[in-house]
Order: structure tokens, then sequence, then C-alpha cells
């Protein structure tokens, strides 16, 4: 029963943001638990490796795309290959995203738009264009991955949090849309990560602050991102929709 739960045998997945980090973690959580995948990314070097290594000792199929989710047209094609692949995509996990940290009376309107774009209409853009196809079939999920920084914040962070804050709202009423079609769409806020956006833009003292108010008292891996990303878009989460859930390391169970 349990395995049954979890199982995503001939379902079919598309992960944005796939070629490397929580993307990779979790389209590789996908493949072992049976789902054939398409991820994309900017780079086709890193996306070969990627697909590789998703699908190595695996009888599922792996397939990528080079997707600039800042150029709508790009975007546009991925949804229609997709389609043209799988006929379907059951699980949609919106993961691409950016991160340029600005404060509010800095914040260049060219680098706004850039964010809103890639984080948050991007995100629309993709679920309107592939929605129909689960809502024939009577059967999908959609994973918006938001952050920690969606329902808090830090300095500067402001066009980030905004997106991250508004997967929330479109979640909730996407869910209302597509829910009597068997559809549940969610949020995913991943807490500290250690993946290239963080170690990127954070210095030591910030990365260990972050590590310090996690319950666990350290950043998480990748890999850790994978099972709430099965539990959300397979038969295990189907009574859960319009929801975020927080994967933090206990950040948030802090008061202080």
């Amino acid at each position: 029963m349990p395995s049954e739960l979890f199982d995503l045998t001939g379902k079919s997945a598309l992960v944005t943001g796939g070629s490397r980090g929580l993307g990779k973690a979790m389209a590789r959580g996908f493949a072992e638990s049976g789902a054939n995948v398409l991820i994309c990314s900017r780079k086709e070097e890193e996306l070969e490796a990627a697909a590789r290594e998703i699908g190595e000792g695996l009888d599922v199929e792996i397939h990528y795309r080079v997707t600039d989710m800042n150029d709508r047209e790009s975007a546009d094609d991925l949804a229609e290959m997709a389609l043209d692949i799988f006929g379907t995509v059951d699980i949609l996990v919106n993961n691409a995203g950016i991160n340029t940290p600005q404060p509010i009376d800095e914040i260049d309107d060219e680098v706004w738009d850039r964010v809103l774009e890639v984080n948050l209409t991007s995100i629309m853009r993709l679920t309107r264009a592939l929605a129909p196809a689960m809502k024939a079939q009577k059967w999908g999920r959609v994973i918006h991955i938001s952050s920690v920084l969606g329902v808090g914040s830090k300095p500067a962070r402001n066009a980030y949090s905004a997106t991250k804050s508004s997967l929330l709202g479109l979640a909730k009423a996407s869910a209302l849309d597509l829910g009597p079609y068997g559809i549940t769409v969610n949020c995913i806020g991943p807490g500290p990560f250690l993946t290239d956006m963080p170690m990127g833009l954070l210095n030591e003292e910030e990365k260990k602050e972050f590590s310090d108010k996690t319950a666990l008292d350290r950043w998480g891996q990748p890999r850790e991102l994978a099972g709430p990303a099965i539990f959300l878009a397979s038969e295990a989460g189907s009574y859960v929709t319009g929801e975020m859930l927080l994967v933090d390391g206990g950040a948030f169970a802090r008061a202080l």
C-alpha cells in the first residue's frame, strides 16, 4: 500500500530549472518513482549532463530542452514540446526562478520586470498551457516552488519575496479552478538549501545565520526536497491542494 501511494509509473513530469540543484533532485526523485521526465534550463551542456544523471540506472524516458523562462516564445515552445512528447503533462513543477537583491528605493525597473517574468508570469503561462490536457484526463499535479522568503523575507529581497508570495495566491485560486477536474495545485516553500543561488548571493556570516535559524542547525541537501515533491505529485497527496508546504528544517518553528 505505501509503495503504491508514491508510485509514479507511467506518469509524465515537466520540471523547469531541472539541470541542477533542487530541480535536478526532484526530477531524479520522480524518475526513481517511475515517471518519465522532461527538464529545461538555459544551458544545454548542463542539461545533457543532468539528463544522464537523472536517468542513470533507470528504465524511464528523460528528455530536455533549452528554455529561457524570461522569453515568452521559448516558454510557449516548451509547453508545445512537452505535449508533443507526452500527450499530456501529468506533473508540472514550476521550479525555475531568479533572485536579484535590491533595496526598495534602488529597484531597477528592468530587474523588477525580469524577476516577475521568470518567477511569476512564466509560471502562469506554462500552467495555463498545460492545464487543458490535465483537465481532459481528470488528473494532474501542479507544484510551484515558492520559498520561505514568500512568507517572510530579508532586506533587499523585494522582487523575489513579492513573486514567491504571489505563487501561493496563484496556487489557491488555481486549486479552485482545477479541483473539480482532479487536479491539485500546491506550493513548496524551501528554506536554506545548499544550491547555487544562495551560495552565490550570501556571505559566510549570512550562510551561518540561515543555518543557525533552523531547528536542525544545518542547511538542507537538494535530495531532501525530493520526498515532499513526490508526496504532492503522487496519490499520497491527492487531498492536499491550495497549500504551501514549508520544507525549511524547522526555521519557522522559532518565534524569534
